[in-house]
């Protein structure tokens, strides 16, 4: 006899092919029993929705349906009928259970809610909550759409080294990648460490970016971006600060500003098109016990038109917010960086939508940043 496939629970929840006989394996979110039936939830992480199994206690060993409770990995075979409750299309008539694995009444991932901070002490189970697979699919699905992007507009996936000597963004927030004896250094004369022993003969660091060697991946193929790792040794707790990220980048020759900017606005809205069309439970999800504004802003920026405004203007609108009895914490001056409260402010508050500012003052950009010779006169 052919040996029966598993179903993954998201295949499964699609399905009408009513009266077959289909296998699901994953982990209990839930497990109900009266006399009569008992109701097990089951999750295998390709959906954020469970699938409901049905078991007859009669057709079941009963000391291994009572093991059976939430956190439990079991293998649920049965027929595959419309769903007589509310909630769900279709659920599955267990014929029979085999069970992986079993989990004691103390598992820490139950039911009920839980916060942030809860789920930071048990992080080797907190990707099975709602929240945290949400994420990791949409992510998934971020990066599907970011390779595609690019493939499909003529780009040239570019790997770039993540161990470098450069210090690409000429900050010197970087986090140091040495074989040496960090407890017996070797100095030079002058007192600095000699790292002329060390791997690499010199002083070596994990990448902020990849932005040096894509620039020269464009000079040979056209266009090309990178889509890695980056790290930051900036010790700043806060949200925007992280010591570890994903960045793309790309880079293109050839490409005037207008480009740029009409490159940067198709891209965001392609992946947040991907994003609403390939991951609407998930986001909905979020969307009700995270961030209840989430799928209206993100439609909003689909509907937009991004700003293209100049830094001057920029300036001019706030300073007249000031002038009307708007606080800022922060100065705003030309010349001055804008600081998060004023870009919230001119993209929340002022024009509504999305805001690329171009021509920033020389001395508050990078060295690498071109000069708009048409600005500077």
């Amino acid at each position: 006899m052919e040996k029966l496939k598993r179903t993954k629970v998201v295949d499964a929840l699609k399905s009408t092919a009513y009266g077959s006989i289909v296998n699901v394996k994953g982990w209990v979110r839930t497990h109900r029993s009266s006399k009569a039936v008992d109701f097990i939830a089951l999750n295998d992480g390709s959906t954020i929705n469970n699938i409901q199994i049905v078991v007859d206690p009669s057709k079941v060993d009963a000391n291994q349906l009572a093991q059976i409770t939430t956190g439990a990995c079991i293998s649920a075979t049965g027929t595959l009928v419309e769903s007589q409750g509310k909630g769900q299309n279709v659920e599955i008539q267990c014929d029979s259970i085999e069970i992986y694995g079993l989990c004691g009444n103390d598992y820490p991932m139950q039911k009920k809610g839980q916060s942030f901070e809860y789920m930071r002490k048990y992080a080797h189970l907190r990707l099975r909550t709602n929240t945290f697979g949400a994420v990791m699919r949409i992510r998934h699905n971020m990066a599907m759409a970011i390779h595609t992007y690019f493939h499909e507009h003529g780009y040239f996936y570019f790997n770039t080294p993540l161990i470098t000597a450069s210090d690409c963004e000429g900050a010197g927030q970087m986090f140091q990648v040495t074989t040496k004896n960090l407890y017996n250094l070797k100095r030079t004369e002058d007192g600095k460490i000699d790292y002329s022993d060390d791997f690499f003969g010199k002083q070596t660091s994990l990448t902020v970016s990849g932005q040096l060697e894509g620039e020269l991946g464009a000079t040979a193929l056209g266009a090309i971006y990178t889509f890695g790792p980056t790290f930051r040794a900036e010790n700043s707790n806060t949200p925007r600060h992280l010591a570890e990220f994903w960045m793309v980048e790309p880079e293109v020759a050839f490409l005037d500003m207008d480009g740029l900017m009409e490159l940067e606005e198709d891209f965001i809205k392609y992946c947040i098109r991907w994003a609403l069309d390939n991951c609407k439970d998930d986001l909905e999800f979020l969307n009700k016990m995270i961030d209840k504004g989430l799928i209206a802003r993100l439609q909003s920026v689909l509907d937009s038109e991004f700003v293209h405004l100049p830094y001057t203007e920029g300036i001019r609108i706030l300073q007249e917010a000031i002038a009307k009895g708007k606080k800022f914490e922060f100065p705003c001056e030309w010349g001055d960086d804008l600081a998060s409260e004023h870009e919230r402010f001119l993209v929340e508050e002022h024009f509504k939508k999305p805001v690329i500012m171009t021509n920033y003052p020389k001395a508050i950009k990078a060295f690498y940043m071109k000069i708009d010779e048409e600005e500077s006169g």
